[in-house]
């Protein structure tokens, strides 16, 4: 999202103005993740879903309510406990 400002202060700024923070990710979350990317290689996933993907599924149901998402299937797939919230 920080590409959509003119530099990193102002991107903080915004960060600031509506209350969020960055968070380091906890180790069990990461590895958490770790195991569903195998199990999602092991199942004959390709390799269009990449890591990052699953750290992002893993950190939400790790630390956080609900994940904002499209992607409904792949999160409900992978990460079942997780709540997702669609835009659309």
């Amino acid at each position: 999202m920080a590409a959509f400002f003119p530099d990193s202060a102002a991107a903080r700024d915004a960060l600031d103005t509506v209350g969020l923070d960055f968070e380091a990710m906890p180790a069990e979350s990461a590895l958490a993740a770790g195991t569903a990317w195998s199990e999602y290689r092991r199942s004959g996933g390709s390799r269009k879903r990449v890591i990052a993907d699953f750290l992002i599924g893993a950190h939400a149901i790790g630390s956080a309510d609900r994940l904002l998402t499209r992607d409904r299937g792949f999160y409900r797939s992978y990460f079942s406990g997780l709540e997702i919230f669609d835009p659309s």
